[in-house]
């Protein structure tokens, strides 16, 4: 399988499948770094949600906030 080394800055190109094959692309030890980071991260943010059951997603809309450029 060729794999496009290219970078692109295109939001439609950012399709779950592509994300995961970006992922799946990655040697084991850095999937398991993400891993560390991504939990590192959540626990930093929310200390209590290891004590958590039964999590639900969360209802409603997201927004993402981004830093304009300037």
């Amino acid at each position: 399988m060729i794999v496009d080394k290219t970078i692109s800055h295109s939001r439609q190109e950012e399709t779950p499948e592509a994300k995961a094959r970006w992922f799946q692309s990655l040697p084991l030890s850095e999937r398991m770094n993400l891993l560390c980071a991504f939990t590192d991260l959540i626990l930093e943010n929310n200390p209590r949600i290891v004590e958590s059951k039964h999590a639900q997603p969360a209802s409603g809309r997201v927004l993402v906030l981004t830093k304009a450029a300037g």
